[in-house]
């Protein structure tokens, strides 16, 4: 279906061409590909040759002109319409205004026809910039009835989804022929470009403040209408989720304690609260223990059955019915575990994206941040500067992913020196950025690792040391190292 153009029309004195990104226009009288290399090109520009390049971006007007059509006749269709599309999706420009124009109309509670949307948009000022109000009435013209208006929208986000795709292998080429970094990180790179293009974001990392306030004022409105539930991933420990509401995405989230306290252990438990308990999707990284191991430790954990009893073969009947009957739910458990060894960080940003768009992970957890390999060609100045460079390599995937990632550390041997042996954030080993980069720091101390006969024998703190978006606080839990678990006071 085709119909007349607005009669201001944004494009008339550019052409299609305008839309390319400027490194895919003609250049220099339309020197080919060939012609460039025989020169030695080699920074990275590529003009003119293959009319690939010069094609128009992918778009259809005539559903974008039919989506709007429809939002014109139902407010209905502006119901449907806006679950599947946003404003940039459009590739006219005209038309992304008078989406905004509907969508402001319709949120004040009032009709969205041509006639209000015409004075709408002549109180913007906007009004010739999208044809005047004759192609408003137009658009209503294009479409018998408003019941396809989300068919249409499928459209229209599908092309821009291709134009972002188009977009991205531009910004790629130009990566590698530029070359001016390493290797490993033009890599990385390139796999961010095509993640932001599947997850459907768009290249605008700004936004003017009363956007924001909006997003803002409704997370407070959801966090209060869930009347005391969290908003988080829930770790297992009723005291450490109500000072915290869990764990939330965006946030790098550190445990560290000296060895053999039960970093790993409190880990797992976070994993199992999330995945076994929540079915929430999980990814363990373990650089340190292998897969069978950490099975083994889950089972143990959820059967109450002796970790040792396990591993001597002393299992009894009743060891084997207590196995069975968890041996379901646990298998069942959305929990994905890694346990290849010299992970690099660009591998496990690269498997962390994948298990985000396969499974939609809600959890990464990395065991341990010293046991990772920085990658890439260049040598850090130091051991030092690597695990500064993971750990605020940690903190944007967190971002990216939109999901926590918990990272295991080990402490120096600062605790060790002190009368009470209690650890302090300042212990974190090798990298003082550990500490800057982390939302949220979790300290691990048993008194009964130092001292057998301990009063405090069976208790562990777990020692909030930061906690950049809430109250620090020791929480006391029970240690029942035989069966690999930590739990609350009150299971014991």
């Amino acid at each position: 279906m085709s119909i007349s153009e607005p009669l201001d029309d944004p494009w008339a004195d550019s052409g299609p061409s305008d839309r390319l990104p400027a490194s895919r226009r003609r250049g220099d009288g339309g020197r080919g590909r060939d012609e460039q290399h025989d020169r030695g090109r080699d920074n990275g520009e590529w003009e003119g040759g293959g009319s690939a390049f010069e094609r128009v971006p992918p778009q259809d007007l005539d559903a974008e002109q039919s989506v709007l059509g429809g939002m014109l006749l139902s407010k209905d269709a502006i119901a449907d319409v806006v679950e599947v599309i946003k404003g940039h999706d459009f590739y006219k420009p005209a038309h992304e205004t008078i989406f905004q124009a509907i969508l402001d109309v319709y949120a004040k509670g009032e009709p969205a026809d041509p006639i209000t949307i015409a004075a709408e948009l002549t109180k913007r000022g906007e009004i010739n910039k999208v044809g005047g109000a004759a192609y408003l009435h137009t658009l209503v013209q294009t479409v018998p009835t408003a019941a396809n208006a989300e068919y249409y929208a499928e459209i229209v986000h599908e092309r821009a989804v291709l134009r972002r795709l188009v977009e991205a292998g531009t910004r790629i080429t130009q990566m590698g022929y530029a070359a001016d970094d390493d290797v490993d990180e033009i890599v990385n790179r390139a796999q961010a470009e095509i993640y932001a293009v599947t997850e459907q974001r768009t290249s605008e990392d700004y936004l003017p403040l009363g956007d924001i306030m909006e997003g803002a004022l409704d997370e407070i409105e959801a966090i209060g209408s869930r009347s005391g539930e969290m908003t988080g991933v829930p770790t297992g420990f009723t005291d450490f989720d109500s000072l915290t509401n869990g764990l939330h995405p965006g946030q790098m989230i550190v445990i560290a304690a000296r060895p053999a306290m039960g970093k790993s252990t409190l880990a797992l438990d976070f994993a199992r609260a999330a995945s076994i308990k929540h079915n929430l999707p999980s990814v363990i990284f373990s650089l340190e223990m292998g897969r069978n191991e950490i099975a083994m430790r889950l089972l143990s954990a959820e059967a109450r059955v002796a970790l040792h009893h396990m591993r001597s073969g002393t299992m009894t009947d009743e060891d084997w019915t207590r196995l069975a009957r968890r041996m379901p739910e646990v298998s069942a458990a959305p929990l994905y575990i890694d346990d290849s060894p010299n992970l690099s960080m660009m591998e496990i940003r690269a498997k962390c994206r994948r298990l985000k768009q396969r499974n939609d992970i809600k959890l990464v957890i990395i065991d341990y941040l010293q046991l990772m390999q920085a990658g890439g060609s260049k040598r850090s100045e130091s051991r030092q500067q690597e695990v500064s460079d993971m750990s605020r390599n940690l903190k944007l995937l967190a971002k990216e992913l939109e999901v926590p990632v918990i990272a295991l550390s080990q402490l120096n041997r600062g605790p060790e020196q002190r009368t009470d042996k209690k650890p302090m954030v300042s212990d974190l080993r090798e990298s003082g950025s550990i500490e800057q980069d982390a939302d949220m720091v979790i300290l691990l101390h048993r008194e009964d690792a130092y001292e057998k006969e301990s009063p405090r024998a069976g208790e562990a703190d777990i020692i909030v040391g930061k906690h950049r978006n809430g109250p620090t606080a020791t929480i006391t839990v029970a240690f029942q190292g035989h069966y690999s678990r930590f739990v609350d006071m009150a299971q014991t």
